[in-house]
């Protein structure tokens, strides 16, 4: 994957949250988060091509729009701007190959968006200051920053304040899609309704070392429960199979279990892959972010490793 006729290749992370507290509204009406972001290995594959005039967005699954509501799109307008270009981004050809569902709480979306930023600062050879690259993913989407960084990191007010932590220990992931997808503005909706609509101030943060299993917790796991109960029986299942922990992930619908042995989890989805889309991955440090998700990186063996197994009916888990 490199700068040729062919373009620049570059991978976007998936993300389960281990963590995910809602603290309420704040001034502006926007719900307050403490969250726990954590790469993990699945990925989409983006190549940019350059061409002659235009810019167009080919998807290999047809629930991504392949037009100016892609994030894609929003975020090389974004750059395209930042950069002081004129009229709109123009000669580039964007393909997009899917590993992470659409509309599953997994960050596709938002992470294509932060892919896009880093390829296209390269192909068109610019640079932007890291503050203002934070910036422009901040108002892409409140979780986009997260995928410049990847690992674990703490993510307080709207997700997008970041804080590094020690990188959660390799474990293997079991994900499970349900057939029922929760848009995220009904799962906020949901906890408004079921808890209450409370004002609150600041969040701090108390911790910056490991995340105790005791705080993995999902507070819109409930409310998208109760309206989608198969959620419930799904993390009961994982637990039953052997997952350390099971939960939603983000606004649902895809729940997540934790493994230490790959023969667990590989044995877990294969009992789950009967009447849901299942895939087995890893969790994905920092340091091995950083190196797997420049444009143009080739990597020998350890990260194509870590999509080890998938069952789905389409569109889950290619790397």
């Amino acid at each position: 994957m490199s700068r040729s006729k062919r373009g620049i290749s570059v991978r976007a992370f998936a993300k389960i949250n281990l963590t995910l507290k809602v603290l309420g509204l704040d001034a502006a009406g926007y719900h307050e988060l403490r969250t726990t972001f954590q790469s993990v290995a699945l990925h989409d594959t983006l190549t940019f091509t350059p061409v002659r005039t235009g810019w167009s967005i080919e998807c290999d699954d047809p629930a991504c729009p392949s037009d100016r509501t892609n994030l894609v799109w929003k975020a090389a307008r974004s750059l395209w701007r930042e950069v002081g270009r004129r009229g709109l981004p123009s000669g580039v050809h964007v393909r997009i190959q899917k590993g992470i569902p659409v509309q599953s709480g997994l960050g596709g979306g938002s992470s294509d968006a932060a892919a896009t930023l880093r390829a296209l600062l390269r192909l068109w050879q610019v640079r932007v200051h890291p503050e203002r690259l934070h910036a422009l993913c901040r108002d892409l989407g409140s979780d986009v920053p997260f995928f410049l960084y990847g690992g674990t990191m703490l993510g307080v007010e709207r997700g997008d304040v970041l804080f590094r932590l020690a990188d959660w220990p390799a474990s293997w992931v079991v994900l499970v899609l349900p057939s029922d997808r929760v848009r995220t503005a009904d799962a906020y909706r949901w906890w408004d309704k079921d808890v209450g609509r409370r004002t609150i101030g600041r969040a701090g943060s108390s911790s910056f070392g490991v995340v105790p299993r005791s705080e993995l917790t999902n507070d819109l796991e409930k409310p998208v429960v109760a309206r989608h109960p198969d959620i419930a029986t799904l993390i009961d299942r994982l637990q039953r199979l052997g997952a350390s922990h099971a939960m939603m992930t983000g606004s649902g619908s895809t729940v997540f279990g934790l493994f230490d042995r790959a023969s667990v989890a590989r044995s877990a989805a294969t009992a789950l892959a009967g009447g849901s889309s299942t895939v087995v991955t890893q969790t994905l440090a920092r340091p091995l972010f950083e190196r797997a998700s420049r444009p143009g990186a080739r990597l020998a063996g350890p990260l194509g490793h870590r999509v080890h197994f998938a069952f789905a009916p389409r569109g889950f888990g290619r790397s």
